[in-house]
């Protein structure tokens, strides 16, 4: 081959267009039998097992979590078989990944489907005996030499990858003003190290000063976007940082009211109070993620490459914060596909 802690039960079933939605359960469009056992309808009758592992809970790993069951759903249905998932949450701890993933090798599941570089690589490596194929999402540097996810015969995935420099130029086209950028992000995080030594790099090209503020927990996001402020930086800077995209809810006024636009790596970021971002569409992400894990468990890991980068050019503005800030953003319409989301608070 080239290259969710109290969790959710679903069953993702075949269906025939001929039963009646009465038939239909609350678990995401799936069929169950009222007395107890899941039903095959039609198809070949096959029954895949599948373990969801999400780093943490925050909307966009929640996003992706949810298209991905979504998806199973859909291709149980449309190829007559049965795939049975459970999705967990390690809540941020390593100790509790390993256990959800040591887990999903003893219950003997087809497939597991880790969402986050830390869920994933913790994954790869307690399927290495077994060879469960392993099926990531939201790796964003899987062949990032702190990662090495790439090569491994029995992983594969889809990656999330940033386009630094385009983020930063969308800050300089929005205010060619800019003379000091502040970077908030966690040292814990592997998905920020490559962006964060990017911006470091074109933002020094561009002869622009940066400011670093790193943070581990929620307490320290809100003292380092505090620091950032104290120090009346014209915009901020977050990739896919989900140390810091857990926290954002508790920062993204403190930066409006001090006049600063935070920008970041995902649109969930945006959605929770943050001014912009352009990167890819997290639903299609996980779409295309349950689709690797179908191919995966039905034919095997032949003829899939190491992972699959996700298309961009998707650019979210808040334009609850937009309009706080006074910020026009206008000139976003000509720089890629614009989306207009206001703060949901999720």
């Amino acid at each position: 081959m080239k290259k969710r802690n109290v969790c959710k039960k679903f069953f993702a079933i075949a269906a025939a267009a001929a039963l009646s939605l009465s038939l239909f359960a609350c678990n995401g469009g799936s069929v169950t039998s009222s007395d107890g056992p899941t039903m095959t309808v039609g198809g070949t009758g096959k029954t895949y097992k599948a373990a969801i592992i999400k780093l943490t809970d925050h909307p966009s790993l929640n996003e992706i979590a949810d298209a991905i069951e979504e998806r199973l759903d859909k291709l149980a249905a449309d190829n007559g078989i049965t795939i049975e998932y459970e999705t967990t949450s390690g809540q941020g701890d390593e100790t509790v990944l390993k256990q959800l993933a040591d887990q999903a090798i003893a219950d003997k599941v087809d497939v597991i489907i880790p969402v986050a570089t830390p869920a994933a690589k913790i994954s790869a490596l307690a399927a290495e005996d077994t060879k469960t194929p392993v099926v990531f999402s939201a790796v964003s540097y899987p062949d990032d030499e702190n990662v090495k996810l790439d090569g491994i015969d029995y992983v594969t995935g889809t990656s999330d990858a940033l386009n630094t420099r385009f983020i930063i130029d969308m800050m300089l086209a929005q205010n060619p003003d800019v003379k000091k950028v502040g970077l908030l992000y966690s040292l814990s995080e592997d998905n920020s190290i490559r962006p964060i030594a990017e911006a470091k790099a074109y933002l020094t090209e561009k002869g622009i000063a940066f400011s670093e503020q790193t943070a581990n927990s929620n307490d320290e996001v809100i003292a380092a976007a505090a620091a950032l402020a104290a120090e009346k930086v014209d915009a901020v800077f977050t990739p896919t940082d989900n140390k810091i995209a857990v926290a954002e809810l508790a920062i993204y006024q403190s930066l409006i009211d001090a006049g600063i636009p935070h920008y970041t790596g995902a649109d969930s970021f945006v959605r929770n109070g943050a001014f912009a971002t352009c990167g890819v569409n997290y639903t299609e992400l996980g779409g295309r993620t349950a689709d690797l894990a179908y191919e995966a468990i039905t034919k095997g890991m032949d003829g899939l490459e190491d992972y699959y980068l996700m298309d961009g050019g998707i650019i979210t503005v808040n334009t609850e914060t937009a309009a706080a800030l006074n910020a026009d953003y206008s000139m976003f319409k000509d720089m890629g596909t614009l989306v207009e989301v206001q703060t949901t608070e999720d």
